[in-house]
């Protein structure tokens, strides 16, 4: 094939990133060049979320866009759909709406030059056939749109949950972890190359096993690659969360002290229609227990309001589960009923749009002010910030996160830059950002150090 450019539009959850910068590696190891802006592609793929409606309509509409273009150029541009909404509207995407050339799920990307191919022979190109094998282990990503200080390593594909409401396991499959030397490699490899944080990705990391190795080894494993490196992870299950784990994230400064633990709910009777195998104790006795074990840990979660059947008093349960645990983070949204889940074919989508929208609002105005209060406690503590790069507001700032994944920003040292670690005191705070006073130019190690000190 003569080499052409091709440009990505990445819509979704972390492993989407993931799985771009796969993509990328794919089709640059065939001869492509990348390119920043949809304009001077002759490919262009879209690779799409499927989680909620409003993820897939910016994705049709993006589309018809990409349609106009390509009637701009007289026909010469390719457009490709990557991903979940791939696999699951295959057909309405290429037949009805003739929007794209080829279609692509998740498991077949080393495809794409072959299917390329087909698209330049004058065939619909296809595959949207799920593995239980692929990982991509073997696949070094080429990153191209992150900030060269944080990256995503997906550590296992897919997921046997089977929750009610999730489309998950019908777009991306069954669980299947990558070995762990592929992983550790890909560690060292990011180490090298300058980056301070790696985010260890799959839809449920506390299953990965792979065949010799559990979750709880591969971070004790992580966190040896380079102790200035910080281990996060996302995201856990509740209902195998190994207590080990928690062990190893108290003992290992680089393992950061943040969990992002999903509740969707905090009604008994809702948890169990959604197929979520815990209770509301259950799910309170773990925070209780991360919170023993790490003392400082930070806890974010996902909820789902106006589930199929959700009561006033189940909202209330919800309500009253997140005003217990305060969540420094939470990421909120009402139910989106998702084609061939559990809840589709079992349950009738019967709370209406209003009311859904109602108990969102409730829910996020009760979460923004746990925020403000949780942030306003951190005023006068002391934080390792990893740099990030300068802030949104103004080039005479920069940002960065704690270890406790909070967004901080502090006026620019001369001496300081991307990458660096410092420390601050915490002077002020909205309930999203907290502000800081730079201390000094730091470690992971110097920083532990000093707090075993005190």
């Amino acid at each position: 094939m003569d080499q052409r450019n091709f440009y990505i539009e990445t819509y979704g959850c972390q492993m989407n990133v993931s799985d771009t910068e796969i993509v990328n590696s794919i089709l640059m190891e065939d001869g492509m060049e990348p390119v920043n802006e949809p304009e001077d592609a002759e490919v262009i793929f879209v690779n799409t979320c499927s989680i909620r409606d409003n993820a897939e309509e910016r994705v049709w509409n993006r589309l018809k866009e990409f349609k106009a273009l390509k009637r701009e150029k007289d026909g010469d541009l390719t457009v490709g759909v990557l991903g979940c909404m791939a696999e699951r509207i295959r057909d309405k995407i290429m037949e009805k709406e003739e929007l794209v050339d080829l279609v692509v799920g998740p498991d077949a990307y080393r495809d794409l030059p072959k299917l390329l191919a087909d698209v330049d022979d004058g065939r619909k190109a296809v595959n949207v056939l799920l593995s239980l094998e692929e990982t991509y282990a073997d696949i070094k990503p080429v990153r191209r749109n992150d900030n060269g200080v944080s990256a995503f390593v997906t550590i296992m594909r897919g997921c046997d949950n089977m929750c009610a409401f999730c489309v998950v396991p019908f777009t991306r499959g069954r669980e299947r972890s990558r070995d762990a030397e592929s992983i550790i490699d890909e560690l060292e490899q990011l180490s090298n190359q300058g980056y301070r944080e790696v985010t260890l990705l799959g839809q449920n990391v506390n299953s990965y096993d792979d065949g010799e190795h559990s979750f709880a080894d591969l971070m004790y494993k992580a966190s040896q690659v380079d102790p200035e490196m910080r281990i996060r992870f996302s995201s856990p299950h509740p209902k195998d969360f190994p207590e080990e784990l928690l062990q190893i994230i108290s003992e290992q400064p680089n393992l950061c002290n943040y969990i992002h633990i999903p509740a969707q709910s905090g009604n008994n009777a809702v948890l169990e229609r959604m197929r979520r195998p815990y209770t509301r104790e259950q799910y309170l006795d773990l925070v209780e227990k991360m919170r023993e074990i790490i003392p400082g840990v930070t806890l974010s979660t996902d909820i789902i309001s106006g589930f199929c059947d959700e009561t006033e008093e189940e909202h209330k349960d919800t309500l009253s589960l997140m005003a217990k645990v305060k969540y420094d983070l939470a990421y909120m949204f009402s139910y989106s009923e998702r084609g061939r889940t559990l809840a589709e074919r079992k349950y009738e989508d019967n709370v209406p749009e209003e009311v859904k929208k109602r108990r969102l609002s409730e829910i996020i105005e009760q979460q923004m002010n746990i925020q403000e209060e949780l942030n306003n406690e951190e005023i006068g503590r002391r934080h390792l910030v990893l740099v990030e790069g300068t802030s949104k507001r103004s080039d005479e700032q920069l940002c960065g996160r704690t270890d406790t994944n909070k967004m901080v920003v502090f006026d620019r040292p001369d001496h300081i830059g991307k990458g660096d670690y410092v420390e601050v005191t915490i002077s002020d705070c909205t309930s999203a950002t907290l502000m800081g006073d730079f201390i000094k130019k730091s470690s992971i190690k110097e920083f532990s150090q000093e707090k075993v000190a005190v």
